[in-house]
């Protein structure tokens, strides 16, 4: 049995509990709406990746921050209008629960529009 901690563990790891909670909850919510992507660290941060960087998430000291870039969060600006947001990023308060539903939403829109990039770079390839 391996019980090696991923690199994604062991960032978490170092969070205090309640955020480790939380970081964990967000990457749970991001491993079943996009069960085909790999996890990494990238810019210093869990990472999943489908064809390309899908979405990142990191703790702060009060808050969670959730990067799916500037396309997703410009088709949800509506929903997370009542977050603090940047053009590629959200954050979500720790003293918060966490928007699960709209993190797998946006999760899933990422995965969209990752697969049709790739599909469309394939039949460029072919043509």
């Amino acid at each position: 049995m391996n019980t090696k901690k991923t690199d994604i563990e062991n960032y978490i790891a170092d969070f205090p509990e309640e955020t480790r909670a939380k970081l964990q909850l967000i990457r749970e919510v991001i491993q079943k709406a996009a069960p085909g992507a790999t996890e990494k660290i990238s810019y210093a941060i869990p990472t999943f990746d489908l064809k390309g960087n899908l979405v990142h998430f990191a703790g702060y000291k009060n808050h969670i921050g959730f990067y799916p870039g500037n396309g997703g969060i410009e088709a949800f600006k509506e929903e997370i209008s009542s977050y603090k947001s940047a053009k590629g990023s959200v954050q979500f308060p720790l003293n918060e629960p966490i928007p699960i539903d709209l993190v797998a939403k946006i999760t899933m829109f990422r995965v969209a529009q990752n697969l049709e990039k790739a599909a469309l770079k394939t039949k460029k390839k072919t043509t």
